[in-house]
């Protein structure tokens, strides 16, 4: 199985005068390819939200049940996003995301077709299995096809597919169940069919590693060696390794993995604490109805996207490739927004708020993936990058679920968001040990354990 996503050989070197002509080409093509993949992947992840009230209210679930239900993506998306990323450093990333976002879209047909709590549940596992192997394979091509300085700046620019994938699924299951008369086919079926057309161009465009198509490896096309790599030492940068060595060498005993690691639970705790339940709050608590409660979220995830396009270039330009700075001041920020979403009784300050959270909480999310590919080599980084979303969801993003949907049974909303602030301070504690640190003295500090 695994020869069928092997990555494809080196091939003989393009002439010199076609290198920076073919190069421009391939970046403008895998860029595209891994921002509409992962927009895709977004495209039916995250709708179970905006289904949440039409089980709550037509089918009669508690929100007990619907956070049981949601938080079955956490668990698999999390263990999943650890161990594809690891398979995904030694896979050809054209099929690996191609072939996850073909078989989320087939589950999510079929959650239309189900009113089961166990089956519902179940579909959740697998979906969140086979999203899994979304991030890792477009970490590998933006470790692979952009250098280190530009790094924060060109995934800042990719991370916004987060927010166009959640964002759209808020009109487009509008437009849906307008146009289909009916909401299970306008959230479910309808974003499913229009992944199926995405994958089928992820597989005519998506490419490999420069060398796969005849070209220099980045650091030698962009002359931006890392610290601890120069010309002589490039081919054997670029030495496919073994799972062990990416296990044990640079992952599971590098400090500042789990630094971040552990951060990225509260970071996606706050994240999903809010994106997932701004339906069901705005139109239980604050009176919404269904529509302006969807327009609610597509805010949220809009906002993001100048924020995170700002924030990565920060941490480029003004931090010098240290992420956890940013960070933490967009934790800051995030928290006065949850104060004011909590405690506004206004619409339109509501939806500020919200929009804020927004803008302010996908920064951390990005920066974390982005020190997840500078703290390890970059035939590494699938794995570093599945080791703190594996955190990211098992921790946060179930908790955002289950227990929020727990507490606000048992003593209300006001308790879910205490919940949420005492998140927000605690991903600023664990920001702050790598608050010092960048790619190079990461990876050189962590040599004299691997």
């Amino acid at each position: 199985m695994l020869k069928f996503f092997a990555p494809p050989p080196h091939i003989e070197s393009l002439p010199q005068e076609k290198i920076d002509g073919a190069y421009k080409k391939y970046r403008i093509q895998q860029f595209a390819s891994i921002y509409l993949g992962y927009a895709a992947y977004y495209l039916i992840r995250k709708n179970f939200a905006i289904a949440s009230p039409y089980f709550i209210n037509e089918l009669g679930f508690s929100k007990a049940q619907i956070g049981f239900i949601a938080s079955g993506l956490g668990i698999a998306y999390g263990l999943s996003k650890f161990i594809m990323g690891n398979i995904s450093d030694r896979c050809n990333p054209r099929f690996f995301l191609a072939t996850g976002l073909i078989l989320s879209a087939l589950v999510n047909i079929c959650f239309g077709l189900t009113s089961s709590i166990t089956l519902l549940f179940l579909l959740m596992i697998l979906n969140g299995w086979f999203q899994g192997m979304g991030w890792p394979p477009c970490g590998r091509i933006l470790a692979h096809w952009y250098s280190n300085k530009e790094r924060g700046t060109k995934m800042a620019w990719w991370n916004t597919a987060h927010n166009v994938g959640g964002g759209l699924i808020a009109p487009l299951a509008t437009f849906g169940i307008a146009t289909f008369s009916g909401w299970k086919f306008g959230i479910f079926y309808f974003p499913a069919i229009i992944c199926l057309a995405i994958a089928i161009f992820i597989l005519l465009f998506t490419r490999d590693t420069p060398q796969s198509v005849g070209l220099p490896a980045i650091e030698e096309y962009m002359n931006d060696y890392p610290e601890d790599i120069d010309k002589d030492s490039i081919k054997d940068n670029e030495r496919e390794l073994s799972a062990k060595e990416i296990l044990f060498n640079y992952v599971l005993n590098n400090k500042y993995v789990w630094a971040i690691a552990i951060a990225n639970i509260f970071v996606y705790l706050v994240r999903y604490g809010v994106m997932d339940w701004v339906p069901t709050y705005l139109t239980e608590v604050k009176g919404f109805n269904p529509e302006d409660s969807r327009l609610a979220f597509f805010f949220f995830e809009f906002a993001a996207i100048p924020g995170t396009i700002i924030v990565g270039w920060i941490s480029d330009k003004v931090f010098k490739g240290r992420r956890a700075p940013v960070g933490i001041f967009c934790m800051i920020g995030v928290a006065f927004a949850v104060l004011a979403y909590w405690l506004s009784t206004s619409p339109l300050l509501i939806n500020i708020a919200v929009a804020s959270i927004g803008a302010l909480i996908y920064g951390p999310v990005m920066l974390i993936g982005v020190a997840a590919l500078d703290y390890v080599p970059k035939k590494a980084a699938g794995t570093a990058a599945g080791f703190t979303g594996l955190f990211g969801y098992l921790g946060g993003s179930v908790l955002a679920n289950f227990a929020i949907g727990l507490i606000v049974d048992k003593v209300g909303w006001n308790g879910g968001f205490i919940f949420l602030l005492a998140s927000c301070i605690l991903a600023i504690v664990f920001l702050a040990f790598t608050w010092n640190t960048n790619s190079d003295n990461a990876r050189n500090k962590n040599k004299k354990f691997a």
